[in-house]
């Protein structure tokens, strides 16, 4: 697969659209979303009318800041259907998010939602640089989680030749690729590192996989993960965005030819940054929460849903719509330590500094009295382990440890073990932290 820049013909009309024809479709699309939301769901219309606003106040983009967001919280509370904008019998299928935290959050989708949908995936894995007749090996999970039926309609929508692998049986997984010699994969960036492990152990080189893509989401990871996967693999790495809530996979998408921030699909989905602390919208640039209404969505829409993702909105570069910075943490899943606010993203791309140390770690928290403790366990790559002195494992943790006091401001104890010294993950995400502490009452 050599295609990269997009030939003429190959992109849609709005990927090249002016920014005024992408706002006039937004704003007809948005009027309609909020009607549809305040006539089909109680929830919506409750809100709505606590807020004083009504569907027909919003006469510009600017006014959708007069409406209400939408929680997780709220989300769990309408368990299952309540949120749910058309009759049961109009839902073509349903998924969920793992509920790992609490309740479930159940989205459905009519069969025109699911139509978007794949059109939608097929856009994003054609501006990863996948064209009809590639073959795609798709890594994530099937099931209840959106990833691999999201995934594997939206490349068969394309044209691709789909190998449904899901998640787990990794010698397989390698096997497969090595039998069917496929130049897309989709999975999780972390279980990638886990695929590309098995590679090395079979003395396969990057230069011997026939893969010249990864399309990578689920979880957040940074440039240094880039650069190790694309090492390891001798791949493009592109970056994937979606969650349950909104969609799921291909709400935005990385174009290969750039490699510079996800593209968000505007044409379907409204997106805002604002300041996790007030809910005021922030101007374009700006670091905040990333809030997204749905523009098409029938079967389950979303109104100023709140994702958590800490980000920004970028200018277009390779298309049309605006593009989302890299995600730098959640502003649920923040950790104060001793006073300070640390995301497990900043720690990760100090590990990822030493070209030593592989991208599997784990961050424990605990608490000795009143004061916390992190401990950042780490491993060697494969050809160190083994065979570098205490001394330089010494070494490489004390200086793991100056970078992350320098950089993040805290004390850590930092072990680095040797390599596959950290379970691996055989279903998707990692689990980068464990948190020991004991729950507040």
């Amino acid at each position: 697969m050599t295609v990269k820049n997009p030939q003429p013909g190959e992109l849609e009309a709005i990927e090249t659209a002016s920014r005024d024809e992408i706002s006039a479709l937004q704003l007809q699309r948005l009027k309609w979303s909020l009607q549809h939301a305040y006539d089909n769901v109680p929830f919506h219309k409750a809100a709505f009318d606590a807020k004083g606003v009504h569907p027909s106040d919003l006469m510009t983009l600017a006014d959708l800041a007069k409406f209400p967001f939408m929680t997780k919280t709220a989300l769990r509370d309408q368990y299952p259907f309540g949120l749910f904008a058309v009759p049961q019998s109009k839902v073509a299928r349903l998924h969920a998010s793992s509920g790992t935290t609490g309740k479930s959050i159940v989205v459905g989708y009519t069969a025109k939602d699911i139509d978007n949908w794949a059109d939608l995936m097929a856009r994003s894995i054609r501006a990863a640089g996948g064209r009809a007749g590639d073959m795609l090996h798709n890594a994530y999970g099937y099931g209840m989680f959106t990833g691999g039926l999201g995934a594997h309609y939206g490349a068969e929508r394309l044209g691709c030749t789909v190998v449904p692998m899901s998640g787990g049986q990794t010698e397989k997984q390698v096997q497969q690729i090595l039998d069917f010699q496929p130049q897309i994969i989709m999975v999780t960036p972390s279980y990638s590192l886990v695929i590309a492990e098995e590679f090395e152990r079979l003395g396969i080189t990057p230069d011997q996989i026939s893969l010249k893509v990864g399309i990578f989401g689920a979880e957040p990871w940074g440039e240094g993960m880039r650069k190790e996967i694309e090492r390891k693999l001798g791949i493009d790495a592109i970056d994937i965005y979606g969650l349950t809530e909104v969609m799921g996979p291909g709400v935005a998408c990385e174009c290969i030819e750039s490699k510079d921030g996800p593209v968000i699909w505007e044409d379907h989905f409204f997106p805002e940054i604002i300041d996790p602390e007030t809910g005021e919208v922030l101007p374009d640039g700006s670091d905040g929460e990333l809030v997204f209404t749905s523009l098409t969505k029938e079967a389950f829409p979303v109104i100023r849903y709140r994702t958590r993702d800490l980000t920004r909105l970028l200018p277009p570069t390779s298309r049309a719509f605006r593009r989302m910075g890299k995600i730098t943490g959640r502003s649920d899943d923040m950790l104060i330590v001793r006073g300070v606010n640390v995301f497990p993203s900043q720690i990760e791309e100090q590990i990822l500094r030493d070209r030593r140390l592989s991208g599997n770690y784990q961050i424990l928290l605990s608490r000795d009295g009143h004061l916390d403790n992190v401990e950042v366990r780490c491993e060697l790559q494969r050809e160190f382990s083994g065979k570098l002195s205490s001394a330089d494992v010494t070494l490489i943790s004390q200086e793991l440890q100056h970078h992350i006091k320098t950089i993040v401001g805290i004390s850590t104890q930092v072990t680095v073990l040797g390599f596959e010294a950290i379970e691996r993950t055989q279903t998707g995400k990692a689990r980068r932290l464990i948190d020991q502490r004991p729950k507040q009452v």
